[in-house]
């Protein structure tokens, strides 16, 4: 038997996020699917990153055991064949006996992007959240250096709290904000996208989008950068702003 690592990418918008769920067609449903087929009994497939529903990966990575003798390359075109057009098997890599996609992993880098302007571009509406007022880019980056580095970060997970018992520490090595251009579509003018690169050694449930809501609250002038540290000290999730939308997030890369 032998154990794989798998490189994908994947639109979520269709997707109730990458967890198999009974009821719910999700992103590791339709590769267990995909690798059942092949393997001729039920597969196994662990993902870094448990995608919530709507967000969309350029490298997730996942990791599976299997018996079946097929070479890497012809793998890889069969559950391309075998996966819907919007999940893609960007390569499979043979990886060492005791590798997991999500236990192995050393850190994960996440986009999210921002699409400003007063009125939104169709074309962008599942890929970016659009945000019609001003924003002050500096105050952003001000409060962004304030969440660099190793904190509790309770105050920004989901409300729910899922797993209540297990520490909301972590540490964020990298969370760097940019004004971009969208590519100009078809002629169309290009447009002003606030980009938020985050690079970290794990998130709690919802983590990096409320870091996003929250600084975006800082630039609309409703939070104070100040305020982002009294949040983190708080640890209590309805002090920091809103959840930013799923479509705006992409999983870009897991290290190891």
């Amino acid at each position: 038997m032998r154990t794989l690592k798998l490189t994908l990418a994947y639109d979520g918008g269709g997707y109730a996020g990458w967890q198999r769920q009974k009821d719910a067609v999700t992103i590791q449903g339709k590769l267990e699917a995909a690798f059942t087929e092949i393997e001729g009994q039920p597969v196994t497939v662990h993902g870094a990153g448990r995608t919530d529903a709507g967000v969309h990966a350029l490298g997730q990575v996942a990791s599976v055991r299997l018996v079946h003798p097929i070479d890497l390359m012809s793998l890889t075109r069969a559950l391309n064949a075998k996966l819907p057009d919007d999940i893609c098997v960007l390569c499979v890599e043979t990886a060492t006996e005791d590798f997991h996609a999500r236990f192995s992993a050393r850190s994960k880098a996440y986009q999210y992007r921002v699409s400003l302007g007063s009125v939104p571009n169709p074309l962008e509406r599942g890929h970016a959240w659009h945000v019609r007022q001003s924003l002050d880019f500096e105050k952003i980056r001000q409060a962004a250096v304030l969440l660099r580095g190793r904190h509790d970060f309770a105050a920004f997970q989901a409300a729910s709290g899922d797993y209540p018992s297990r520490s909301t520490v972590r540490t964020i090595t990298e969370l760097e904000i940019k004004s971009d251009l969208a590519p100009a579509w078809l002629g169309a003018p290009a447009r002003p996208v606030l980009v938020f690169d985050v690079v970290g050694d794990g998130f709690l449930r919802h983590m990096v989008r409320t870091l996003v809501g929250t600084l975006i609250e800082v630039g609309a002038g409703r939070f104070g950068v100040d305020d982002v540290a009294a949040i983190l000290l708080s640890r209590r999730r309805e002090q920091a702003g809103p959840t930013a939308p799923a479509h705006g997030l992409f999983l870009v890369r897991v290290e190891y």
